[in-house]
C-alpha cells in the first residue's frame, strides 16, 4: 500500500472556499487503476490558518506515479486547483509506503 498526501497551510479566511473546492471538484479518482481512496483531513487550528491534507491511498507507488502522468490527472488538476491565494506556507507533498 501507498499513500500520498498533500499538506495545505489554509488561511482562516480562505478555508470554506479551500472546502467547497475539494467538495465540488471532479477527481477522475475512481477508473484510475491502483486507486483506493482518497480523504480530505482538518487538521489543527493555529491562529491565522488551519492545516488540511489530501489523503490517497493507492494499491502501489508505481499506481500513483502513473496516475500523475494520466489524462485523469491532467484533467482532474485543470478544472479547480488551489488558488495561491489560500495559503500561508507552500503545500507540502508527503508519501509513504505500508512497512
Amino acid at each position: 500500500m501507498f499513500i500520498a498526501m498533500n499538506r495545505f497551510t489554509v488561511k482562516r479566511e480562505q478555508e470554506q472556499a479551500f472546502v467547497e473546492m475539494w467538495k465540488t471538484r471532479d477527481s477522475f479518482l475512481d477508473d484510475v487503476p491502483g486507486f483506493k481512496s482518497f480523504h480530505l483531513l482538518r487538521g489543527p487550528e493555529m491562529e491565522e490558518n488551519v492545516i488540511y491534507a489530501t489523503h490517497t491511498m493507492w494499491a502501489d507507488e508505481s499506481d500513483f506515479h502513473n496516475w500523475v502522468k494520466s489524462e485523469a490527472f491532467k484533467k482532474a488538476h485543470q478544472s479547480q486547483r488551489p488558488k495561491p491565494e489560500m495559503f500561508s506556507a507552500p503545500t507540502k507533498l508527503e508519501m509513504f509506503n505500508s512497512v
